[in-house]
């Protein structure tokens, strides 16, 4: 998935995916996680492999079965003692992966894994709320609003999540919602970006006229 960094006229990857060559690459407790195979991985896990080992990315077979959307995989890894809230290289754990990905059932299953919305993530020191508001996946943001994500963590831009579902949103309908929901969760609507313009202003100079009018019901200035 990629992420844009403000003044830059091209994307910026952030998180890396395992390439092609890399899944057919892998043996052992990486490639079952690739390909899904829970039986694999319970036997491989109990006969002595290494729950978890990184591959060159650092991403340990969970991260590989999250990012390959391989649920089984994940939910046995994670009965078997993975560990939700480890990093892989570029910062990043399962939930985040999840939410990046808008992988609902993923993301589900993290959080009931162990999985803590609360990490800070990203080498933009984000969380997984700024990274969904960000991309206007916006039942993910109510899953990770409901399991207690900082709704103000700003992030090393000096945005939070409501300025990202602004900013680096397009104004359309899921990030209407996703702002909508920050807003009725208690997010600031007046915490100004590191220049001091606030989501008000912000969402005026793009002309979103329905996240004007939510921030204007929320007392925003």
């Amino acid at each position: 998935m990629t992420l844009l960094l403000p003044a830059l006229s091209a994307p910026v990857s952030a998180q890396i995916a395992p390439s092609p060559k890399e899944l057919s690459a892998y043996r052992g407790l990486h490639a079952a996680a690739a390909q899904g195979d829970a039986a694999a991985i319970e036997r491989l896990v109990k006969t002595g492999a290494a729950i978890e080992a990184r591959d060159s990315h650092g991403r340990t077979p969970l991260h590989v079965a999250t990012f390959m959307h391989q649920g089984d995989a994940a939910r046995v890894l994670l009965r078997l003692g993975a560990d939700a809230n480890a990093l892989e290289a570029q910062k990043y754990d399962i939930v985040t992966i999840a939410a990046v990905a808008d992988d609902v059932p993923m993301l589900k299953l993290a959080l009931a894994g162990g999985g803590n919305a609360k990490n800070i993530t990203s080498p933009y020191e984000g969380t997984a709320l700024i990274a969904a508001s960000h991309l206007g996946h916006d039942e993910v943001v109510r899953l990770l609003i409901a399991a207690k994500a900082p709704l103000d963590h700003v992030n090393n831009l000096g945005w939070t999540a409501l300025i990202e579902s602004i900013v680096l949103g397009n104004g359309g309908q899921r990030h209407i919602a996703t702002l909508d929901a920050l807003v009725k969760a208690g997010a600031d609507v007046n915490r100004a970006d590191r220049d001091g313009t606030t989501p008000l202003t912000l969402a005026r100079g793009r002309n979103y006229a329905e996240m004007v009018r939510i921030l204007t019901a929320a007392g925003a200035k």
